[in-house]
Order: structure tokens, then sequence, then C-alpha cells
């Protein structure tokens, strides 16, 4: 019976999340396996792998083949690294303490640098979250010198007076509208009605008659004077 080393999918759509089994190579992958001896989850930066190292070690040994994916997992674990030991202290080239020493200076090499890693993605998003917050604008001026603190203030109170004055939308509602302004102008009918009628001049005015009446009469003057 061929043995392998693979991944088993787990986990829901879209959030994988894989164990690292020993199956039989003609089982399903997600089906019945032998043994569990890890997990390997590539949604996290970096990746979480958790390994038991003992076991895949023995299971190398009895000749199981890994898959591309386990096998770059085993590489990184120091699996690899310890089985190339191993062969070299059969053939005598180096001692067990010697190899010993090798792997765990490896392994803590690799552990130190995933957990800076981890330490690196937990800060960022904590200055992301702080990004938003506005929390580290804050701990910026506070950390600046007294003059960079002024400067700051003064930008900050520059753009809160632009933002009080009014907007263009707000001075053209106050301005009064030209139908507002129309219908304050006086309209034809207003100021017809305001100019005094030509009809009514007219009749103000003396007649004809009435004049000739108001003048002397020619006849009378000229017999008073004879």
């Amino acid at each position: 019976m061929a043995v392998k080393m693979r991944l088993a999918r787990r986990g829901r759509k879209k959030a994988p999340f894989y164990h690292i089994v020993i199956a039989d190579a003609r089982a399903p992958r997600d089906g019945k396996f032998i043994e569990k001896i890890g997990s390997y989850n590539p949604t996290t930066v970096p990746a979480t792998i958790e390994l038991d190292r003992q076991k895949a070690f023995d299971w190398l040994s009895q000749g199981v083949q890994p898959t591309d994916t386990v096998n770059a997992i085993l590489k990184f674990k120091g699996v690899l690294y310890r089985k190339h030991l191993a062969r070299g202290v059969k053939k005598g080239a180096m001692t067990q303490e010697a190899a010993d020493q090798l792997l765990e200076t490896f392994i803590n090499a690799k552990e130190a640098k995933v957990a800076a890693r981890f330490e690196k993605t937990s800060q960022e998003k904590l200055d992301f979250y702080a990004r938003l917050s506005g929390t580290a604008a804050a701990k910026k001026v506070e950390a600046a010198p007294v003059e960079e603190q002024n400067a700051f203030r003064e930008e900050s109170s520059e753009v809160e007076v632009s933002e009080a004055e009014p907007t263009v939308e707000v001075v053209q509602e106050a301005e009064p509208t030209a139908d507002v302004v129309k219908e304050a102008k006086p309209t034809a009918e207003v100021v017809k009605e305001a100019e005094p009628i030509v009809a009514e001049v007219k009749e103000a005015e003396p007649t004809v008659e009435e004049v000739k009446e108001a003048e002397p009469i020619v006849a009378e003057v000229s017999g008073e004077e004879e």
C-alpha cells in the first residue's frame, strides 16, 4: 500500500484550513487517513504551521512520500534538515551531539524569525486602527518639538476657520433672486394708475368760452372811450 503525507482540507468556504495527515494514496483527499501529524493555516500572516516533528521524521524514515506543499512545510520546520543530519551521522561525518546542536540552532533561528514576523503584523494592525481612530496623530504631536506642535495647531486652526466660512451655495441662497426683484418693482398697471389722467387735466383747463367771457368786450371798451 502506497502511503503519502499530504494535506486534508477543512474549514468553511473561502477560509481554508488544512490537516497534515498520513493517508493511503488511493483514498480521497478529504477521506480517511491513518494519522494526523499537524495543521496548516494559510489565511494568517505569516501562515500558521503546527507540526509534530518527531512523527514526521519517523514516517519519512519509513519511506512515506510527502506532496510538494507538505515537503515545503517539512523543509521550513527543519524535518528535512534533521533527515540530512541523520544521514551524516550514519556515515560518520559528525557526531549525534553535533547534529543535535546544529538542528537546535536551525529551529531556534526559524522560530525567532516567525515570532518577529507575527509581532510585526500585530504592530501593523495596531497602527492601522490607531490611524483610523486618530490617536496616532495626537501621539505624533505630543512627541514632536514645541515648534512643530505650534505649527500643527496653527494648520488645524486654519482648517477649522476655512470650514466655518459660508460656502458659495449659502451666499447664493442669501442673495435675492431675480423673481423677488421683479416682484418688488411697480408694474406697468400701477404706474399708469398713479399718473394723472389726460382727460382730467384737460377738464381742469379753462374752456374757450370761459376765456372769452373773462375778456372785456371790445364794444363796451370802445363806447366808453367815445
